[in-house]
């Protein structure tokens, strides 16, 4: 059987136009760098500001009176906590082991209207858990971040930029109805805009047009190691619980009831068996994700992501590590038979906020 095409952001024409190295990723074709490469976009990004198209994200519409209570039930953390015009991290787990089947934003709109954002490759699966409709393929979503996004955006979108974080607001831009959050992905202040499909291209023109340099995937997932946020299919995953990835403060104990809690609870009883850590590396050879860790000669677990980092001009990476082993301890990391030395540190690698 055929492979699915694969979907095409509405700006699409816009990065083969200015040379993107396009890929596949989640089931889109998607941008990995533009001429400048990865480690240039990476560092306008901390310390300017840079665009990302991220259209390939999911957005599913859920509204109604029942809205709340539906989200309640799905996913860990307690919209309790936050209100209309505000914005979410959560999980939905696996009801069974845990699993986080998938790490969301949720974007709380109006009195009873949600646009859950899940990822790529997740959209049918969150959808099957919570209901709504899915409205991905109706916008577009550009990410600006970088510590002068909100200054150079405001000469063209002022009322995106002033869009506080974790905020969600609508805006009109040029007559154009959109929905603002100030969420990211990068560890640097910013805000995503979800734009109508049609009128994207418009608006990335008017965004780059301020000097907001366009930035790839491959930057995006540098800069989200850096900042220690997790990829889904890496840090989070099939086997993989909030508490190992060291996200218990995700899950609102104090609700009644949410998917997983039971055998959530019971990890929590017993304690983790391993834990997601931070490892740097010495010298510029970058670790990879599944690549072995050893202490003292004993493999004791393995990476889940490793890079390059930019910023400290060394390896980075993130790996699951028995609870035992604590921030200090010398390891060394296989790389095709390699062995980098490194040390367990605290994360983020790369601290902004």
């Amino acid at each position: 059987m055929a492979e699915p095409a694969a979907e095409l952001s509405p700006l699409d024409a816009v990065h083969r136009a200015i040379g993107a190295r396009m890929v596949s990723f989640g089931g889109w074709q998607m941008p990995l760098a533009y001429e400048s490469g990865t480690i240039d976009e990476h560092l306008a990004c901390r310390r300017d500001a840079v665009v990302f198209d991220v259209s390939h994200l999911g957005t599913v519409r859920v509204e109604g009176a029942d809205a709340d209570e539906r989200l309640q039930w799905a996913f860990t953390n307690d919209l309790g906590k936050i209100a209309v015009g505000r914005a979410q991290y959560t999980h939905l787990l696996d009801e069974v082991d845990a699993s986080v089947l998938d790490d969301i934003i949720v974007w709380w709109i109006d009195d009873e209207v949600f646009d859950v954002m899940p990822n790529a490759s997740n959209t049918d699966r969150v959808r099957a858990a919570i209901g709504g409709v899915e409205t991905t393929h109706t916008r577009a979503v550009l990410a600006v971040q970088g510590p002068r996004a909100k200054e150079r955006l405001a000469a063209v979108f002022p009322e995106a930029a002033a869009v506080g974080r974790f905020r969600v607001a609508r805006a009109t831009w040029e007559g154009i109805p959109c929905t603002v959050a100030g969420t990211g992905y990068t560890g640097e202040s910013g805000v995503e805009i979800a734009v109508p499909a049609g009128s994207a291209t418009d608006l990335w023109q008017a965004i780059t047009g301020a000097g907001i340099v366009p930035a790839g995937l491959g930057a995006r997932d540098t800069l989200r190691l850096e900042a220690a946020l997790p990829l889904h299919g890496h840090e989070l995953g099939p086997g993989i619980t909030p508490l190992q990835a060291g996200l218990g403060w995700v899950v609102a104990w104090g609700k009644d009831e949410f998917r997983g809690r039971e055998a959530l609870a019971a990890e929590l009883d017993r304690g983790p068996a391993r834990v997601l850590r931070g490892i740097t590396t010495d010298g510029r050879r970058p670790p990879r994700a599944d690549c072995e860790v050893l202490v003292d000669g004993s493999v004791v677990g393995a990476l889940t992501s490793g890079n390059f980092s930019p910023v400290l001009g060394h390896g980075i990476a993130l790996g699951f590590l028995p609870p035992t082993i604590e921030v200090g301890t010398a390891v060394t990391v296989d790389v095709r038979g390699a062995a980098l030395a490194g040390r367990v540190v605290p994360t983020p690698f790369v601290a902004k906020h």
